[in-house]
């Protein structure tokens, strides 16, 4: 997929972020369905990055969420909205 991703806010070093935009773009090449997209994100990582993360995707949805320091991105891939943080 060569979707660009589009970053609306986020608090995480570069490198982190990168890995979620490869995650995120490798879960939507394998899966039409927003829940497994999120799913296969989270499950990621999860493996990756440690736990405890949250993924939402969607082309409609509020949040007010807490976040730990350094673990919080909100962007777009095409027209699904993706907000991906982690949590203790």
């Amino acid at each position: 997929m060569s979707q660009v991703p589009i970053v609306k806010a986020f608090d995480m070093p570069e490198e982190l972020k990168e890995e979620v935009f490869t995650v995120s773009l490798e879960a939507m090449e394998n899966s039409m369905l927003e829940r497994e997209i999120a799913a296969t994100i989270k499950k990621e990582l999860d493996k990756k990055c440690g736990k405890t993360w949250h993924v939402i995707v969607g082309k409609n949805f509020g949040s007010y969420v807490t976040h730990e320091k350094g673990c919080f991105i909100y962007y777009y891939i095409g027209s699904y909205a993706f907000l991906v943080f982690k949590s203790a």
